[in-house]
């Protein structure tokens, strides 16, 4: 992802390239971040956070929850806009980041795509309108490397789901199923989640009810449409920040779904 964001990074006019951090073990410190797509900048990738955002409007942070919330501490301090797309965190981590938005502009997501975020506003309206009498199931597939499950984006879809269904996620989502377990609450929304290969990442949210299902599906083939949609979440962010104004936002405030 890294290395998506540094080509688009590249290839976009009104973006510059200030700094490229890697965890320390990285083989990668010292190397110039454009390296790998063929190209100069003359920016060496580093380990240290403080460093990097001194010469930063904003950051671009696709890690983990401990890492990420570091550089947020960092960025609020220096007074850096943040754009977060990692996944995985708990309710205190995600308070962490609220926290954060107080004193910055940090647009929080689990996913970056264009795409993904119109399917989570199709999905909730979808919800909405087909109402109590379709069961809810949502189905995603990533690469075999992932660590968190179900994935970011599924979790969102649900949420989704549930917001259109007027339900609340917490209470009437399944994560498992397993031996006689009875029959399925009308109210439930499930989750299913297959891991393997290099899958970039494909989301299903099936809407089942009597003699009909309807299917809304996102799959993504390339990272390049999450740097894509990152940058675009810089720009916005990078706007806020040029006029010292804070906030926690998502894509859809990127992209005017609200």
């Amino acid at each position: 992802m890294g290395q998506a964001l540094i080509e688009a990074t590249l290839e976009a006019s009104d973006l510059t390239l200030a700094a490229a951090i890697d965890v320390p073990r990285s083989t990668a410190i010292g190397a110039d971040a454009g390296e790998r797509c063929g190209r100069s900048t003359g920016v060496r990738i580093m380990s240290g956070i403080d460093e990097a955002i001194r010469v930063a409007d904003v950051l671009i942070d696709f890690t983990r929850p401990s890492g990420t919330l570091a550089h947020l501490a960092a960025c609020a301090s220096a007074g850096v806009a943040a754009v977060v797309g990692t996944t995985g965190f708990d309710d205190a981590g995600k308070a962490e980041i609220a926290a954060r938005a107080r004193t910055i502009p940090i647009v929080f997501a689990p996913n970056m795509s264009v795409g993904v975020n119109v399917l989570i506003d199709l999905v909730r309206r979808a919800a909405q309108l087909l109402g109590p009498a379709f069961d809810i199931e949502v189905l995603e597939m990533h690469h075999r490397l992932k660590v968190d499950a179900p994935s970011g984006t599924a979790l969102a879809l649900g949420e989704a789901a549930a917001d259109g269904a007027g339900v609340a996620l917490r209470e009437h989502a399944v994560y498992a199923r397993e031996g006689v377990t009875g029959e399925r609450p009308q109210a439930a929304i499930g989750f299913a989640t297959l891991r393997g290969g290099d899958v970039v990442g494909e989301h299903t949210v099936l809407f089942a009810g009597a003699g009909e299902r309807l299917e809304l599906a996102h799959r993504a083939t390339s990272r390049r449409n999450f740097a894509t949609g990152a940058l675009r979440a810089a720009r916005f962010v990078a706007a806020r920040r040029a006029n010292h104004e804070s906030g926690l936002f998502d894509m859809r405030d990127v992209l005017g779904l609200h």
